[in-house]
């Protein structure tokens, strides 16, 4: 099941059952959190997964529908707001995919982080990408190849997750406490700057780092000449 939740006005929730194959509801539903989250930038947005699918997963699955959530899970990646997951229990297909696209983790004890598998191996997404960018191949390579479960102490000690929350509405204050009185538009700026210093050398990142410093002081300047 897929659903979204509006709190208030700027506070949006995700809800995702892993256990569910992907379908075209499951990237209809990110979409629209995305084109929502986008109209008004503030405030954190709460992805909440659960379940792991069955091995007969795939079945019916095609590239055009794989292709079209892929892209709906980079937008989500890329937000103007900060994006916060929690998850629960066996989490895997779509329920991992939107956990490990979040900005902060949190997960919930108990909680295990599986890499789906088809009839003969694991399934090839993203998700073994986004681990290995976040904990290195070395540490997660039984999990990538094999579909060895993660559970949420390792998960918190190789980076994967950030917390381990006995109560998740504490641990969503504290993330709202930590992003509050961010842009967002500048949040995502950061986010992609952090994403290619893995990929970019040095000489290459130092004009887009410049890019978002002269963004800064031009916008402190205005504020500066408004002020007075």
């Amino acid at each position: 099941m897929v659903t979204i939740q509006t709190a208030t006005q700027t506070s949006l929730t995700l809800e995702l059952n892993g256990g569910e194959p992907l379908a075209v509801a499951t990237v209809k539903a990110v979409t629209e959190l995305c084109d929502r989250a986008e109209d008004t930038a503030d405030g954190i947005v709460t992805v909440r997964v659960t379940g792991a699918p069955d091995i007969s997963w795939t079945s019916g699955l095609d590239v055009s529908l794989v292709t079209k959530w892929e892209r709906a899970l980079r937008r989500l990646e890329r937000l103007p707001r900060a994006t916060v997951a929690v998850a629960a229990g066996d989490c895997g297909g779509t329920a991992l995919d939107a956990f490990l696209a979040a900005d902060v983790r949190v997960a919930l004890p108990g909680t295990r982080l599986l890499v789906s598998r088809e009839a003969t191996a694991t399934w090839p997404g993203m998700a073994g990408y986004r681990l290995v960018q976040l904990a290195g191949a070395a540490r997660t390579r039984r999990a990538v190849l094999f579909g060895h479960p993660i559970a949420a102490a390792e998960a918190l000690a190789l980076g994967i997750a950030d917390e381990i929350a006995e109560d998740p509405a504490a641990a969503l204050a504290d993330a709202a406490d930590l992003t509050g009185g961010l842009s967002g538009q500048e949040v995502a700026i950061r986010r992609q700057l952090l994403f290619d210093a893995t990929t970019t050398s040095f000489e290459d990142a130092l004009g887009a780092h410049l890019a978002a410093c002269d963004r800064v002081l031009r916008r402190s300047a205005e504020q500066s000449a408004e002020a007075s």
